[in-house]
């Protein structure tokens, strides 16, 4: 007996496990706000590490999502910018984020000294 429910849909199904991976829909979200250089949006996200944000960033080139450019300038810079098909995210990005504001509690803030007393 197959278990596919008709009313599955798996387009929708890819598109939740692609901004839905760990720090993905944050890394969107600074794309879209204009970030394009890889330390800006790193700092922009609290706690991300680079290695992370690189495979978020490869992951989302091979999807294309992102657009890698090398400028050739000394040293080399690279910027990352939203393709056609990362920009179409934008509207879905600002609804989540409007739902967010309205159905999420606020993050309790911990102060400095007690994460490293943590």
């Amino acid at each position: 007996m197959s278990t596919y429910e008709p009313d599955f849909c798996p387009r929708y199904h890819l598109a939740v496990e692609m901004v839905g991976r760990r720090w993905a829909g944050v890394i969107l979200r600074e794309l879209l706000r204009g970030a394009t250089r890889f330390r800006q949006i790193g700092d922009a996200i609290p706690d991300i590490t680079d290695k992370l944000l690189s495979e978020r960033l490869k992951r989302f080139e091979s999807e294309g999502i992102v657009e890698r450019v090398v400028q050739p300038t000394t040293p080399v810079t690279i910027d990352y910018y939203l393709t056609e098909k990362g920009l179409a995210l934008e509207a879905a990005v600002r609804e989540l984020s409007r739902w967010a504001e309205t159905w999420l509690p606020a993050p309790v803030e911990v102060p400095d000294e007690e994460r490293v007393a943590a």
